[in-house]
């Protein structure tokens, strides 16, 4: 499908080496007509179209553009369609009365169509010598950075020329217009796309000073397209990767999460890591790496990341909860039993410490969300529990909504530490869950009492005197 693109590439680029230097910038500005490509708009989203339309009827310019475009002309089915249009977010509103405006740091209109949003940016334009102070005036063309020179407020709007040169990688700005069902490219991104190749516009390192995430951009659309990154996009990375901590967590969190739940998590895995941009997300994590990558700890990482790339490849759910439970738990792991030898507390105790001091480190890096986070002491705890199977332990323990996630970690344990209590463990809940009633019940009776033994000689203690104390010990 992108065979005549691609044709229609080499004959431009042929037709540009012989152009003179003065029409440089000309030349990279190419239109390729509805024959010479394959986007048809059969493949674009009605609700796009509409907006499209709408805003051409109304005298303003507006296109498809980034992913959507880019997607479709390798002939893949786009997540979601982006529109840029020189109409400002306050003449969208005007013109959709299902329109809202967000964003502080640039301006965007988002189209409710139900539960389909069509995000709207203006063009954007070029900065001044000196970026504008921030008025009381939210809306208009402001700009303001920090001393680092990173972006803080980005409200500068231009013409479609400026917007392309705005955008970060060059297979993102690529332009689909419906008045005449033309592609236009301004920084070649029609030729990096044929050749596989993700690269930065402009100065690698000053686009990275002015937003951290773009970074993680890179590494992801190099993750997710299988393409190389150019060396000079990739040469500050390593230099330049300490600079997502000025980037607020929560903003880091959604990151994390199009970084390893997108269904290419183990391949960018191995990019953050090559690129040193995993420790600023997960420290914790990073702390615990080993020369040679071979601890249970990085096996787990791997082993989750592709199982989670399977289940998604596979239109099955995910759970971020689940996800970081595994990632963070040999560390947690180990904080706990550090605990338990320095304080001298009971190990459920310093189990209990080690969640929250693991977790508050994490969520300081990642605004991990408290709904997810104690999602997470869930799966963990159960991981103390889920060897307690006499009684009616095992039937109670299948009741708890988490127990699926609990079970799923228990065999990834299992498989990293290749640990024979553990596979043994992994392999009775395995059968217990598939098993009939009269099955689980002799399943029960046949499990050694020994541990049962040394868990009463130790609930007494604590639990306190009361009339109740006698039931207590059968009902747990």
């Amino acid at each position: 499908m992108f065979s005549r693109v691609a044709n229609f590439c080499r004959k431009v680029l042929s037709r540009d080496e012989e152009a003179p230097a003065e029409v440089e910038e000309k030349r990279l500005m190419t239109v390729i007509p509805r024959e010479s490509h394959t986007i048809s708009r059969k493949d674009i989203s009605e609700n796009a179209l509409k907006v499209l339309y709408r805003l051409n009827k109304a005298g303003f310019e507006a296109y498809l553009v980034g992913g959507g475009v880019r997607d479709l002309l390798l002939g893949q089915k786009p997540k979601d369609f982006d529109v840029t249009t020189n109409a400002t977010p306050e003449e969208m509103r005007k013109l959709f009365r299902n329109c809202r405006l967000v964003g502080r740091r640039f301006r965007l209109a988002h189209v409710m169509f139900g539960p389909e949003v069509i995000e709207v940016a203006t063009f954007r334009g070029h900065h001044q010598a000196e970026d504008a102070v921030v008025t009381e005036v939210e809306d208009r063309n402001t700009s303001q950075r920090a001393q680092s020179g990173m972006l803080l407020r980005d409200n500068i709007f231009g013409n479609i020329e400026d917007d392309a040169q705005r955008r970060d990688l060059t297979i993102n700005s690529l332009y689909y217009s419906v008045a005449d069902f033309t592609v236009r490219d301004y920084v070649g991104g029609l030729s990096d796309l044929q050749q596989g190749i993700v690269r930065m516009i402009g100065d690698p390192e000053l686009r990275y000073r002015e937003d951290p995430v773009r970074m993680l951009r890179v590494v992801r659309f190099a993750a997710k397209l299988k393409m190389s990154i150019a060396p000079e996009t990739a040469e500050p990375i390593p230099r330049l990767a300490s600079l997502l901590r000025d980037i607020p967590s929560a903003r880091l969190f959604e990151e994390s999460l199009k970084l390893l739940q997108a269904g290419y998590g183990y391949d960018t895995y191995l990019l953050l890591r090559e690129y040193q941009l995993f420790q600023p997300l997960f420290p914790t994590i990073t702390r615990n790496f080993t020369e040679l990558e071979d601890s249970p700890m990085e096996r787990m990482l791997l082993q989750v990341l592709k199982n989670t790339d399977n289940r998604i490849h596979n239109q099955m759910r995910v759970n971020p909860a689940f996800l970081f439970a595994a990632m963070f738990w040999y560390p947690q792991l180990e904080t706990a039993q550090r605990i338990a030898q320095e304080s001298g507390l009971t190990y459920y105790d310093a189990f209990a410490l080690a969640m929250n001091d693991t977790l508050d480190e994490a969520c300081r890096a990642l605004a991990i969300p408290k709904r997810i986070t104690t999602l997470i002491r869930d799966i963990w705890q159960l991981q103390l529990r889920i060897s307690r199977r006499q009684g009616k332990r095992a039937w109670k323990l299948m009741e708890h909504p988490k127990f699926r996630a609990a079970y799923d970690l228990l065999a990834l344990r299992a498989e990293v530490e290749n640990s024979p209590e553990l596979l043994r463990l992994t392999h009775w809940w395995g059968e217990f869950q598939a098993a009939a009633p009269p099955q689980q019940k002799n399943m029960m009776n046949t499990l050694d009492d020994e541990p049962t033994a040394r868990r009463r000689t130790r609930r007494p203690r604590k639990r306190p005197a009361g009339p109740r104390r006698d039931n207590s010990s059968t009902s747990a």
